[in-house]
């Protein structure tokens, strides 16, 4: 409850005192002082369009890794904001153009409103990855249009006047950004009472800042303290979201952001085992060094096999033992297939190698195929989203009772790969299982299949 109450002080703190600072500006005129200084406006802004861009860029790779639409649709959020605030950055007089144009000057507001649906629309359960891939799409094209004909001065930019504060324009978007960042604040605290986290509570601040900026746009004076309050509220909002960020564990930086599918949800998957028969005993007659480089030339070879050529992700790697998976993120519908051709591609591949050092130990492969649980394990300061459940504990026994150099798939993976040249290994009894695994060994996959894998790259994320 200490941690609960603690992130509750800060999120009324970071709501309470910009808006009570705001509504003092606008009671007393006389402190809402004049300050025009175009170079401080300039690296002002474009300094929180970068650092806006930067979570953009952080959030889109870690949706892109764990196919996480929510995570996506809030790096939207920060794009739309860091497009469009850079956007007003170049208004600044002096800079690109002698005066400011209605579509620079609207630039801000309305990229406020569009990161606003975005947060509203993260904090939803039903939007897809797909979906969200397009939105982006999207965002981009509106963000490279609008820049063009404002630079322009073309179509509903030429020149016009520009919208005044309370103008209808501005208020109309304010009331827009308000209620869509309020939606996903209530969302966002919905979400922190299932899963009390600090970066939720840092998100429903930030969503706060952002309506306040956008209120603090439709009621300030230009080059006046109002005017730049709603500059450092957006610098606020994003310095929170780093911050938060940077205190979270470098693995899983957003996890607490994740869809309750990917936070723990089932897949069907198929999981590869591999480790090397042997290097116990080559590690006590070796020096550590030279262990470290054996280790490193073997999996210079295997981890390229399994990740470029199969879209495989490793998802740990203890010693010498490797654990890859296939189908996490639900896109690799021949995901049997991918991981049987990154079997035996982990094979050959290692084989030259001990050709060249056949003193050195070789690998071992298991290969299993069904349900498994993806979840997000651990707490800060040391978290994994992993694999986990029967489907991996028998890929990892399969493993231990694959030949050397050879590979061990299980019954399920065998029947989903009919054509596959296989001879049988017999019963592995697994400890703790009361149904026996039958083993056969994979020697080579059907020519189409083969065929197929060798020209297959990781689904596009």
């Amino acid at each position: 409850m200490t941690a609960r109450r603690a992130s509750v002080a800060t999120l009324a703190v970071a709501l309470a005192l910009p808006a009570a600072g705001l509504a003092l500006l606008i009671a007393e005129p006389a402190l809402d002082v004049h300050w025009e200084h175009h170079p401080a406006h300039f690296w002002l802004v474009l300094g929180a369009a970068g650092l806006n861009a930067v979570l953009a860029y952080a959030t889109s790779v870690e949706a892109a890794r764990r196919g996480d639409a929510r995570v996506l649709l809030v790096s939207l959020a920060f794009l739309a904001a860091a497009g469009f605030l850079a956007l007003h950055a170049l208004a600044t007089p002096g800079v690109l153009l002698a005066a400011s144009n209605p579509g620079f000057a609207l630039a801000t507001p309305v990229g406020l409103v569009v990161a606003g649906a975005f947060a509203a629309a993260s904090s939803l359960e039903g939007v897809s990855l797909r979906t969200a891939r397009r939105l982006r799409a999207l965002l981009l094209a509106v963000m490279a249009a609008w820049g063009l004909l404002s630079l322009a001065s073309l179509g509903p930019f030429d020149g016009g006047p520009v919208p005044e504060r309370t103008s209808g324009p501005l208020l109309a978007l304010a009331a827009v950004g308000i209620a869509l960042y309020a939606f996903a604040a209530v969302r966002y605290i919905a979400l922190w009472r299932r899963r009390p986290a600090p970066l939720l509570v840092t998100m429903v601040a930030a969503w706060a800042l952002l309506a306040e900026a956008i209120l603090a746009i439709a009621v300030a004076r230009n080059w006046h303290a109002t005017w730049w309050e709603w500059h450092l509220l957006m610098l606020a909002a994003f310095v929170l979201i780093a911050w938060a960020a940077h205190r979270s564990w470098h693995e899983e930086r957003f996890a607490d952001l994740y869809l309750d599918a990917t936070a723990e949800g089932e897949r069907e998957v198929s999981v590869v085992f591999a480790d090397l028969q042997g290097f116990t005993a080559f590690s006590e007659r070796h020096e550590p060094r030279e262990v470290a480089r054996m280790l490193n030339t073997y999996f210079r070879e295997v981890v390229p096999a399994v990740v470029r050529d199969h879209g495989g992700e490793v998802d740990r790697i203890i010693g010498d033992a490797l654990m890859v998976t296939f189908n996490r993120r639900g896109d690799q519908l021949d995901h049997v297939e991918r991981a049987a051709a990154a079997a035996l591609a982990i094979q050959a591949a290692t084989r030259r190698v001990a050709e060249a050092h056949p003193d050195w130990p070789r690998f071992r492969v298991g290969v299993n195929t069904g349900t498994a649980t993806i979840a997000v394990l651990g707490a800060s300061g040391g978290r994994t989203h992993t694999a986990i459940g029967d489907t991996v504990n028998v890929a990892a026994r399969l493993e231990g009772h694959a030949p050397v150099g050879g590979v061990a798939i299980g019954p399920e993976t065998a029947r989903r790969l009919p054509d596959a040249l296989t001879e049988p290994l017999g019963v592995l009894a697994v400890k703790g299982r009361e149904a026996p695994v039958e083993v056969r060994e994979l020697l080579a996959l059907s020519p189409s299949a083969a065929g197929r894998s060798s020209r297959r790259r990781s689904a596009p994320r």
